[in-house]
């Protein structure tokens, strides 16, 4: 690949925009041929392993994976062949509401959404694999069906960053629904949000569960856990457009504030485990590709200690 995207693959972008998409291209794929693509594919290697054929049996098979019916028909011992199902379909669920747009410290939730999204879509191009977007606030904003090849993967990302949401407000619970029904196989679908979100959306998210292996990167930025000794500041709540003033040099109320963001967090992760869903927690304070590779060799690990008999003896 070379270091510029195709001019026909981001049509007439404005000079800013097409900076930072280049900029997101470079990082991402310098990031997914260094670190992340072993680890990707490591984890994610197929749907699964499917039944491929039947074969004699020769010492050294395991026992586990005869066919019986076949041995019993001809006579001989047969074992049966698995092989690796390659494709998949990779479903970023982007969350692109207005609290995405808060920083503290620099880049904004949505921007680290953005790159996130473009270093995972970029590992799934690299292997072949199918990657579709849905962008949402409290409606859906935007759906790219998936698609393979890097040109998809540009257009992903402009649209991530050239999006202008007619909403403000999360709906969690839109987006899972609008996903369950749109997504006909199995998929491996990433969840990129602050989840800050008041409506319930568990019963939603347990749905999907059932049938997609969801992924949940949860984006906070440090001022969301602790406010600064500053004396009297007004807040503003970015999706509501409601606003408070707030003695910040009163300890009680940033100790309040600290609880109530701990919280929510504390039953977010709860909502998750109990669904069965694994999450990455990113800061904007912090680079996100330790939080990533660090899931991505726990799944390593978890996959390898389940790995079906048929699959380690084919």
């Amino acid at each position: 690949m070379s270091d510029a995207a195709p001019a026909e693959t981001l049509g007439a972008l404005p000079p800013e925009l097409l900076r930072r998409i280049r900029r997101i291209e470079i990082r991402s794929r310098r990031l997914v041929n260094d670190l992340f693509l072993g680890e990707y594919l490591a984890v994610f290697r197929g749907r699964g392993i499917e039944f491929s054929e039947v074969r004699e049996y020769v010492p050294g098979d395991d026992v586990r994976t005869i066919d019986w019916n076949v041995t019993a028909r001809l006579g001989a011992p047969y074992v049966k062949k698995f092989v690796e199902e390659r494709e998949l379909t990779v479903q970023l669920i982007v969350d692109v509401s207005a609290s995405g747009a808060f920083s503290s410290v620099g880049k904004s939730k949505r921007e680290v959404a953005a790159e996130i999204s473009a270093l995972l879509a970029l590992a799934a191009t690299e292997n072949q694999d199918r990657v579709g977007l849905l962008a949402f606030t409290d409606r859906i904003e935007k759906y790219v069906p998936p698609a393979k090849g890097r040109q998809h993967v540009l257009r992903l990302v402009r649209e991530l960053l050239g999006l202008t949401p007619t909403g403000r407000g999360t709906s969690i619970a839109t987006a899972f629904d609008y996903v369950s029904r749109i997504l006909r196989r199995r998929a491996v679908i990433f969840v990129i949000s602050d989840f800050m979100d008041t409506a319930p959306y568990e019963a939603s998210l347990r749905v999907l569960a059932g049938r997609h292996d969801i992924i949940a990167v949860a984006l906070s930025d440090p001022r969301e856990f602790e406010l600064p000794d500053a004396g009297l500041i007004e807040l503003e709540d970015a999706e509501s457009g409601a606003t408070m003033l707030v003695d910040t040099s009163d300890p009680r109320v940033r100790a309040h504030y600290r609880e109530a963001a701990e919280r929510a967090r504390a039953e977010r992760i709860h909502i998750f485990r109990a669904n069965g869903i694994d999450t990455i927690e990113v800061s904007t304070a912090s680079p996100y590709v330790e939080p990533l590779m660090a899931f991505f060799r726990r799944r390593e690990r978890a996959s390898q200690r389940a790995a079906p008999a048929g699959a380690r003896s084919a």
